[in-house]
């Protein structure tokens, strides 16, 4: 039988919610106030901050936003157009794309993700602690104190 969520779960639930859509749209003026839409903004960070070792293809980066293809090359012109990125072959597979960050969009990701930053360390906390509060019940663990608990109402001790 699955256990009924608790109203501290629900309002854990609620607050971390509110403090990811918080943090994203306060991002997402951020990118704006730069000069790009957030999704241009985050085609860029995603770019930037692929894992080591992997390839920058279209493919990839539409993968790493949830996006489908064509619409990461959407995204990818518009960002070629103000020079902020460029596209070449792959040496190793002419059919490949690879995208590449230019000087220009380095500047604008750099300032935007320095915002970020600074709003993570200035205010993080009460992210981690939404996330915290959701996850102290959650697990086996934290599952067999509350199902422990439960047992010891129901058995009258």
């Amino acid at each position: 039988m699955a256990e009924e969520i608790t109203t501290a779960e629900y309002q854990a639930l609620a607050e971390l919610r509110y403090r990811l859509r918080k943090f994203v749209g306060e991002g997402d003026a951020v990118a704006r106030a730069a000069g790009v839409e957030p999704q241009q903004y985050l085609l860029l960070l995603a770019l930037r901050g692929l894992p080591e070792g992997m390839e920058a293809t279209i493919r990839t980066l539409a993968e790493r936003l949830a996006l489908k293809h064509h619409s990461a090359v959407e995204l990818i012109d518009r960002l070629e157009l103000h020079s902020y990125v460029r596209r070449s072959r792959s040496r190793d597979d002419r059919r490949s794309v690879l995208v590449s960050l230019l000087p220009r969009g380095e500047k604008l990701l750099e300032q935007v993700a320095r915002d970020r930053i600074g709003e993570l360390r200035a205010s993080g906390s009460a992210l981690v602690n939404a996330l915290g509060a959701l996850l102290e019940n959650g697990g086996p663990r934290g599952r067999g104190k509350r199902q422990l608990n439960s047992s010891k109402k129901g058995s009258g001790k």
